[in-house]
């Protein structure tokens, strides 16, 4: 956050990148309608945030030059698509060493059922997510592909039973200036 301005920068999301792009309210709220439709046209973009459809265009493109946005995707459906059940792992390493760690990381790159992983603080090393079709295809992953990773000590499985939420992003951080 710029202390002069009281506005944030990129230097102020991203660490140790250079502030290239001051965020406005206009600026967030371009980027929360994105938020919820990324193919939205800058014409809708434009009635939305009331700004012509040449000035989101060109804001749009800062906020991606600048970092801000990164990507535009679809959310797909893995439940129609067969994989309705989620898993949440927790696997503990014999040891934090580095090697260990990278053996892991480099391994689980390789699980095609691996939708998130991430190395964690706590009780656990890592936590993974995965969408299966069923617990009898979770056995098949577990023994195919967890339980052959690298210097796993440990493996825990939870099964989501209903999910509550699910954002792309948390509404705090583009909840503007304050």
């Amino acid at each position: 956050m710029d202390i002069r301005t009281g506005q944030m920068t990129a230097h102020h999301l991203h660490g140790s990148r250079p502030a290239l792009h001051q965020l406005d309210e206009t600026d967030f709220r371009l980027m929360r309608a994105l938020v919820s439709d990324g193919r939205a046209s800058d014409v809708w973009l434009g009635e939305k945030v009331h700004l012509s459809s040449t000035a989101v265009a060109r804001r749009r493109k800062i906020l991606e030059e600048s970092g801000h946005i990164t990507n535009y995707s679809a959310n797909l459906n893995a439940a129609a698509l067969g994989f309705g059940t989620l898993v949440v792992v927790s696997i503990e390493l014999v040891s934090q060493a580095e090697n260990v760690l990278q053996d892991f990381e480099t391994a689980v790159l390789q699980s095609p059922s691996m939708r998130f992983c991430a190395f964690i603080s706590g009780d656990t090393d890592f936590l993974m997510i995965l969408n299966v079709h069923s617990l009898e295809d979770y056995d098949m992953i577990y023994r195919k592909e967890l339980s052959v990773l690298p210097h796993v000590s440990r493996i825990r499985s939870s099964f989501v039973l209903r999910e509550v939420a699910n954002r792309q992003i948390a509404p705090v951080i583009l909840g503007g200036l304050r």
